[in-house]
């Protein structure tokens, strides 16, 4: 792998970040839901240990969930290339709801990439503060 294409991966995973939050944000399910692998993970950093797997039952998740309005600003993103088809990666979350506080947590992902590009492997977020 080249400096330029491992740089382009990072970038490219980098966006799926910043794009999920905008998009969750927006409760636009359908486009947060593609933005995993078929058989993609998630665990909210609401429940750190129960993992949701597959695109449907992930949306059906999100779906679940009444509604709200939410503004998530991520940062502090670190994306590392194992390879030319799977990368790791952290940043940090702050969640506004208006409901009380922020809650600030941070994801460890997992991405790999497929035939429509990087996607999420494993989307794991927990809580550090409440």
């Amino acid at each position: 792998m080249t400096p330029d294409q491992r740089r382009a991966a990072e970038q490219d995973c980098a966006r799926l970040i910043a794009l999920y939050a905008n998009l969750n944000d927006d409760a636009r399910w359908d486009e947060v839901v593609a933005l995993y692998a078929e058989d993609g993970v998630m665990f909210r950093p609401t429940a750190p240990d129960a993992g949701i797997e597959g695109r449907a039952a992930i949306l059906a998740a999100f779906k679940a969930r009444p509604a709200r309005t939410t503004r998530h600003v991520c940062s502090n993103v670190v994306i590392d290339v194992d390879s030319e088809n799977s990368a790791r990666g952290t940043s940090a979350m702050l969640l506004f709801t208006g409901e009380g506080a922020p809650l600030v947590g941070s994801f460890h992902d997992r991405f790999v990439r497929t035939a429509e590009g990087w996607r999420f492997a494993e989307r794991r977020g927990s809580l550090i503060f409440k």
